[in-house]
């Protein structure tokens, strides 16, 4: 069972998100907040697996509610926009947001989503990842960290490093590599550890912040 807290500044989109999630057997909605910080303070309380987490909202937004919750270690957090190009879910990702999905995704997806966090894994649209950060380098922000902080890794790491960053699940980069799924699992939790890095969220943040990867080249390396 996942234990799921909703945070909206709008009633309406929170009924929704109860409609969809009450209708699920393996979905426990455990509390829903209107902004930031009741849900610092419902996370530090219910201790929920996943919160559902608004950027745009009053009092306190998600993004600095996503930095405390996560500081605090008490769950996990899925950021949720109406709009893909919004700068406020590259500052929840930096702040250790473990994804971010469009309100308007099916609900299966949704529930996917959710057990994907929920497992320690990390939710990134491959599309909708590139458009955003597409518009954060454009934004002027550029390459932020040195490529030295990929000096631990091998030449075959830096190469699903990439791929990861262009969204690609580990299915997808076995396929790619010709390799098997086991061993790529082994290749990210070998990037992850030597980079200090928590999950795929900012194994991406990384890849385009050091310039190894870059918008508008496809993925190709810098």
């Amino acid at each position: 069972m996942i234990r799921v807290v909703v945070v909206d500044d709008q009633e309406l989109m929170r009924a929704g998100f109860r409609m969809v999630l009450g209708a699920q057997q393996d979905v426990d909605l455990v509390g829903e907040a209107g902004n930031g910080a009741e849900a610092v303070e419902l996370a530090a309380t219910l201790r929920p697996d996943v919160v559902l987490m608004d950027v745009r909202m009053p009092v306190l937004d998600g993004v600095e509610a996503t930095r405390r919750i996560v500081e605090s270690g008490s769950s996990r957090v899925l950021v949720m926009t109406t709009f893909d190009l919004d700068e406020y879910v590259y500052a929840a990702l930096q702040g250790g947001a473990s994804g971010f999905l469009l309100k308007d995704i099916p609900p299966a997806q949704l529930v996917a989503a959710l057990h994907a966090v929920a497992s320690g894994d990390a939710v990134v649209s491959p599309s909708v990842t590139r458009r955003l950060l597409d518009r954060f380098v454009s934004a002027g922000a550029g390459q932020l960290r040195d490529e030295s902080a990929l000096t631990p890794l091998t030449e075959r790491e830096r190469e699903v490093l990439v791929l990861i960053a262009k969204g690609l699940s580990n299915v997808e980069i076995a396929e790619t590599l010709f390799l098997s799924e086991a061993t790529v699992k082994s290749h990210v939790g070998r990037i992850l550890a030597k980079l200090g890095l928590r999950d795929r969220v900012q194994a991406v943040v990384l890849a385009y912040e050091t310039g190894l990867i870059r918008p508008g080249q496809n993925g190709t390396f810098a």
